[in-house]
């Protein structure tokens, strides 16, 4: 029986020890909070695929994509004919020719410009305008999204590392007192009970610190992910944490409404959708435009007919009128479907709106009460210190068994590592109320 135990201490001891080796590796480099979104801006997938989709909203209201320049196009051609021809004249002479050849060449360049087409092409410009700032407002959404996704794996990086940092504290603990149990044991002041205990606590914290370990390394790789880095590519991040002024929160909560970019976007679709319905309007209302060409064309010709050639260059222009007087009422039918998309357009305003407030209302709520909760766990963690320090007193003079040393200690260990992750549920309940708000590419975090 006692064989059986010493061995499983052996174990212990030997896990100890690759554990000791393991935590041996060299600190990760500090990745600070700035660098991490301006490598998330510069790299993330998801944000270059939005400012690409912006890039070709800015092409697409070009001038060159509204229909306000001209059109000039240039036509060339060549036909060629061979056949048998008889031709018989006034005079009553009959000609014939066999494999009679007939050449002709033209070209020209022709231009067409529309001056008025019932305002279709001004509102279609306006809405391409429109459409590029909708572009960005989505872009915009879209950084916020992946912002808030790279802060909750940069935090849970931060939350991890200052739990190891306590774990490590705890070995060390368990390592001094492991000592000093075997000093005491070596001098019969203790049985050896307590320095096996002290070996178990040990063992006990070493493994928690390898799990902890692969955990860091593993929101490490998730943050390479969010900001498309090599994955073996470690880094540390940066632990401080401060929160937003609370006077400053309320002038964001109280703006909310009108910074948020989903209401935002909403009010660019009412625009949008209101340039749509003026625009089908144009097709009810005639289309002027002015032609003009200048042309060259030749022909030469068989003795069947009265020119052997013939060579013209000239110059034509001109103005055509154009009105659908009627459609068979798809244009009237157009109009009054865009009047009732504008209309729903309006109804998704209101109803987001609705939504954005109560998101808003909930997130001060869960702020604020992730706020309380954090200043809590301080508190808490000021007494189990002067708790633990007095123990480890008590401890020293012989006063407590190293039961309830341990004890402490785990008591201690827990209020740190509740305290850590309240800090980081404070801090991102903070992130999402900024992004309800429309500020969160505004502050520094």
């Amino acid at each position: 029986m006692i064989q059986s135990f010493i061995k499983s201490i052996v174990a212990m001891v030997l896990l100890f020890a690759f554990a000791k080796a393991y935590a041996q590796d060299l600190p990760a480099q500090l990745l600070t909070k700035e660098e991490a979104v301006q490598i998330m801006l510069e790299n993330n997938f998801g944000i270059l695929l939005a400012n690409n989709q912006v890039a070709i909203a800015e092409n697409n209201k070009s001038i060159l994509n509204s229909g306000y320049l001209p059109s000039l196009t240039g036509n060339a051609g060549v036909n060629y004919s061979i056949d048998d021809q008889e031709a018989t004249f006034q005079d009553g002479n009959v000609s014939a020719v066999d494999g009679a050849e007939t050449t002709r060449y033209n070209a020209s360049i022709n231009l067409n410009y529309t001056l008025f087409d019932g305002l279709g092409r001004y509102y279609n410009y306006k809405t391409l305008k429109e459409q590029y700032g909708l572009s960005q407002l989505q872009a915009r959404e879209t950084i916020e999204n992946v912002m808030l996704q790279l802060f909750s794996v940069y935090y849970e990086v931060a939350r991890i590392e200052e739990n190891l940092a306590v774990l490590e504290t705890a070995l060390d603990i368990s390592k001094a007192r492991e000592v000093r149990a075997q000093y005491q044991f070596d001098y019969g002041q203790v049985n050896k009970l307590e320095v096996l205990n002290a070996q178990v606590d040990i063992v006990t914290d070493s493994t928690n610190i390898l799990t902890t370990r692969q955990q860091l390394r593993n929101a490490q790789r998730d943050l390479n992910v969010v900001l498309a880095r090599e994955l073996e590519d470690l880094k540390s991040a940066d632990t401080t944490v401060t929160f937003i002024n609370p006077l400053e929160v309320e002038r964001f909560i109280s703006e909310g409404i009108t910074n948020n970019v989903s209401i935002l976007q909403a009010e660019q679709n009412i625009t949008i959708s209101d340039y749509q319905i003026k625009q089908a309007k144009s097709l009810l209302l005639p289309t002027i435009g002015l032609t003009g060409s200048y042309g060259w064309t030749e022909g030469n010709f068989p003795a069947t007919n009265f020119l052997a050639s013939s060579t013209s260059t000239g110059f034509q222009t001109g103005a055509t009128l154009q009105w659908n007087l009627f459609d068979g009422g798809s244009s009237i039918i157009g109009v009054k479907n865009a009047k009732i998309f504008l209309e729903n357009q309006k109804y998704t305003q209101e109803q987001l709106r609705q939504q954005v407030l109560g998101d808003i209302a909930n997130a001060k709520g869960d702020y604020l009460n992730a706020l309380k909760i954090y200043e809590l766990q301080e508190q808490n963690v000021s007494t189990s210190q002067a708790n633990f320090d007095r123990s480890e007193e008590r401890f020293k003079l012989g006063q407590v068994s190293s039961v309830e040393f341990r004890q402490a200690q785990l008591n201690l260990l827990n209020a740190q590592t509740t305290k850590n992750a309240a800090k980081y549920t404070a801090k991102l309940a903070e992130i999402q109320l900024l992004q309800l708000t429309g500020q969160l590419l505004n502050v520094k975090l």
